[in-house]
C-alpha cells in the first residue's frame, strides 16, 4: 500500500451477542490484521434500533479512513437486513450484497463479490476449471449469501447450472449428474449425524465443494474415493472465504484511493 501512502481499513459491526457471529467476526479481524489491514469493531447491543444502525453506517460511509464495512448477518428481527445492506456505500460493501454490486455481478463484473461464492469459483479456477463449458454444476443452496451469487459466477464460466433446495424432490437425481456439486445445507447437528450427501449420490470423477459448517454435508471419507476433488470441512471453503474477504477489502481500498 506504499503506492498510496495509506493502509486499508475494515470496520466490522455486530448487533447482539450471538457467539457464532462474534467468532466469525473475530476471525475476519484477526486475518485482516495479520496481512496489514487495519480493523475496527462496533459491538452494538441487541436493542439497537434500525435508525441507530443506519446512522452508524452513514457515518462510516462518510469516513475516508474506512475502506470496507462488514455488518455481520443475521441481524435481530426488528432490523430490516435489506435496508441495512442497501445503506452501505457500494465501494465499501466488501460482502458484495448491495444492490449495486449484485447488479454488477449480474453483468459479469466480479470485483466485489460475496466472499464464499468467490472462494468456491477461485478453487475451481485454480484446478483448471475456469471454463466449465459442457459441464453441469449443481448447487444445493438458494441463499443470497451463497447460492444466488454462485449461479452468476458459474454462468460466467459457461457452466450449465441447476439449483436445488429444501423443496426439491429427488435431489439425488440431480447430484448424480453433477460434474461440479456445491452443497451448503449445513443442518447436521453433530459430526455423528447422518450425512446429506453419500457416495452413491455423486458422479465418478466429479468435483465436490462442501460449504456446510461446522460438520459438513458430505461423507468425505467415502466420497473422496470416487471424485476428482472434494473440499474438507473444516479447512476447505472457510479459509478461502476469509481470503476473498481480504481481497475485497484491498479492491475496495484501491478503488477509493485511486478515485
Amino acid at each position: 500500500m506504499d503506492k498510496y501512502g495509506k493502509v486499508p481499513k475494515l470496520v466490522t459491526v455486530i448487533v447482539g451477542d450471538d457467539p457464532g457471529s462474534e467468532m466469525y467476526v473475530r476471525m475476519k479481524r484477526e486475518a485482516s490484521e495479520k496481512v496489514g489491514i487495519l480493523s475496527d469493531h462496533y459491538g452494538l447491543p441487541e436493542k439497537t434500533t434500525e435508525k441507530e444502525l443506519l446512522f452508524l453506517i452513514d457515518k462510516l460511509n462518510e469516513d475516508p479512513a474506512v475502506h470496507g464495512i462488514l455488518v455481520q448477518l443475521p441481524l435481530p428481527p426488528h432490523i430490516d437486513e435489506k435496508q441495512i445492506i442497501g445503506a452501505i456505500a457500494p465501494l465499501k460493501d466488501i460482502d458484495g450484497f448491495s444492490p449495486a454490486n449484485i447488479y454488477r455481478l449480474f453483468h459479469g463484473d466480479e470485483e466485489l463479490t460475496s466472499a464464499t461464492p468467490h472462494g468456491i469459483v477461485t478453487i475451481l479456477d485454480h484446478i483448471g476449471m475456469n471454463d466449465l463449458s459442457g459441464k453441469h454444476a449443481v448447487i444445493i443452496n438458494r441463499s443470497t449469501i451463497v447460492g444466488k451469487p454462485l449461479i452468476f459466477l458459474l454462468l460466467n464460466r459457461n457452466a450449465t447450472v441447476t439449483v436445488c433446495h429444501s423443496r426439491t424432490a429427488n435431489i439425488s437425481d440431480f447430484t448424480r449428474n453433477a460434474d461440479v456439486l456445491v452443497t451448503a445445507i449445513g443442518r447436521r447437528k453433530s459430526k455423528d449425524a447422518p450425512f446429506f450427501i453419500t457416495s452413491d449420490m455423486v458422479k465418478d470423477g466429479s468435483v465436490i465443494i462442501d460449504v456446510a459448517t461446522p460438520h459438513g454435508d458430505v461423507d468425505f471419507d467415502k466420497v473422496k474415493e470416487k471424485v476428482l476433488l472434494i473440499t474438507p470441512v473444516p479447512g476447505g471453503v472457510g479459509p478461502m472465504t476469509i481470503a476473498m474477504l481480504l481481497k475485497n477489502v484491498v479492491s475496495a481500498f484501491s478503488a477509493q484511493v485511486a478515485a
